[in-house]
């Protein structure tokens, strides 16, 4: 049996390629989150995955996103072989956060739902500021140091703009237009295969940040009534704590969550690496939607030397071999994943 790092991604991971993910699956935590819907009389997770065409104003806007994302990951997750995989603990990135509470076990799924919809909900006709991605790797997934400090320079140097998320190799910035704006100009324009950065995430407000300050004090008046307890499973957090399974305070989950999880930078990179040296996974397995966190967790698997993986060849050669990194989304994979 292998010991298994679960990692859920945040919204914006369901794309155009996403649609239909949900076809045929059978999934009692995505139940509760359609009936959660339902009773909103919203769209649910399968009737908007099922849409004919992808559309920015049914799926990328946040009282979508939010739940379309965790939806087809707690589906995902529902198959996985438990014969065959000791989920050992559980992270994730963003609102991916909120999803592993669910997975874990620190909410139940249906506290889960509401609190997803919920936070979602406040990005209905309300988007403070936004998100600016870009790279500081070389082409072996080293992190370089020079880029790590050209950001810093930028961040340091114009009022409003913030690290929302350290993602690996990537920095996710937060910040108001204006913040955005210069940042975006200061910063060199840096292209990497089909993308050139910095790119602008659409429609997310800056999370992460002391701008959302405002919704940390919303939720923690409109959630009070969650209940929460110890996880089930280990989960560490985004600044890189780690709260063990059955032991943990559900009161100190719920202040971060509601408090510093809203409005401070969350650490992607820790969260990983501290899952890594505490958890000593086997494997690091990522439900769906897409899989774009895998770039990610390989940057910090290269930074850490874990399982003897120190560059991008090392990387590539382990997954084409006996692969520590599963993705969902891959149809190879996801077999090895649910026992198929």
């Amino acid at each position: 049996m292998k010991r298994t790092l679960i990692l859920c991604p945040g919204r914006g991971s369901y794309g155009k390629d996403a649609l239909g993910s949900l076809d045929s699956i059978e999934s009692a935590s995505l139940d509760v989150l359609d009936e959660h819907r339902r009773v909103l009389d919203r769209p649910t997770v399968r009737e908007m995955d099922a849409a004919e065409k992808y559309s920015s104003k049914l799926h990328v806007r946040g009282e979508n996103a939010s739940i379309l994302t965790a939806g087809v990951s707690v589906a995902d997750l529902d198959q996985i072989d438990h014969n065959r995989f000791e989920i050992v603990s559980v992270i994730g990135n963003s609102m991916g956060w909120y999803t592993a509470l669910g997975v874990a076990g620190a909410l139940d799924m249906d506290e889960c739902a509401r609190l997803i919809e919920t936070m979602g909900q406040y990005q209905s006709n309300n988007i403070v500021g936004g998100q600016i991605v870009y790279p500081m790797i070389d082409a072996n997934w080293h992190v370089d140091a020079n880029q790590v400090a050209l950001v810093q320079q930028v961040v340091d140097s114009i009022p409003d703009l913030y690290w929302s998320i350290r993602l690996g190799g990537q920095a996710v910035l937060g910040g108001t237009e204006a913040a955005l704006k210069a940042a975006t100009k200061q910063l060199p324009a840096l292209t990497q295969g089909a993308h050139t950065f910095p790119i602008r995430l659409p429609l997310h407000s800056a999370f992460h940040t002391p701008l959302m300050e405002p919704a940390s004090d919303r939720a923690v008046h409109d959630l009070q009534a969650l209940q929460w307890q110890a996880p089930k499973v280990t989960m560490i957090d985004g600044s890189g704590t780690v709260w063990p399974a059955r032991y943990s305070s559900g009161e100190s989950i719920r202040n971060y969550t509601l408090t510093t999880q809203v409005t401070d930078t969350f650490d992607l990179t820790a969260c990983i690496r501290t899952a890594l040296r505490t958890t000593a996974p086997d494997v690091v397995v990522l439900p769906g939607p897409g899989s774009n966190l895998g770039s990610a967790v390989a940057q910090v698997m290269i930074a850490e030397g874990w399982a003897g993986i120190h560059n991008r060849e090392d990387f590539i050669s382990r997954q084409n071999s006996d692969p520590i990194l599963l993705s969902m989304r891959w149809p190879d994979q996801r077999k090895l994943v649910i026992g198929e």
